[in-house]
């Protein structure tokens, strides 16, 4: 991992945690964009120690700016294992499907198995706020944070491709 990357990754993180921070909640969840940020850091720099330090670092910044009551622990276990789920599946697609399209879809699936593991893992440790139940909660947070990290992945992917091939932070090959 080179400092390019790094820096990269930390700036990805960075304005995932500032929309992370300025959304409020809803019933006590936050509709969770970060998870955008997360996926394109994966997406641009698709390697196995990148996806564990996307997860950790997502995980623990996301805990630092949670709005859900004891939402720290179901945000560390939920982010490293939804960046796994989504590399392993980009790896399984990337070939397959149109790059934007492929990513897009992923982009909207893993919103949704994070929002699952998150709520799930909230349930399970804790009570869910205000004695919400998951479904209200999936709908109130999960399905509108699954289409608008799929509208910004949607958008912002080609953009930000471009503009690290262009300043020589990707490989052109990479698509």
């Amino acid at each position: 991992m080179n400092t390019r990357t790094l820096v990269s990754l930390s700036l990805l993180l960075g304005i995932g945690t500032a929309l992370h921070f300025i959304i409020p909640p809803i019933m006590g969840i936050k509709p969770d964009m970060m998870l955008s940020m997360m996926f394109l850091g994966i997406v641009l720099f698709p390697e196995k120690k990148n996806v564990l330090l996307l997860g950790i670092v997502t995980g623990l910044l996301t805990a630092l700016t949670t709005g859900f009551p004891m939402g720290q622990i179901p945000n560390m276990i939920d982010k490293p294992i939804t960046a796994f789920v989504f590399f392993g599946l980009y790896l399984l697609i990337v070939k397959k499907i149109p790059h934007i399209a492929g990513v897009t879809i992923l982009t909207a699936l893993c919103t949704i198995v994070s929002g699952v593991l998150f709520l799930g893992t909230a349930s399970i440790f804790f009570e869910l706020p205000g004695g919400a139940s998951f479904i209200g909660l999936f709908t109130v947070a999960v399905l509108p944070a699954t289409i608008l990290n799929g509208l910004v992945m949607f958008i912002l992917y080609p953009v930000v491709k471009t503009i690290l091939k262009r300043t020589n932070l990707i490989e052109p090959a990479q698509s």
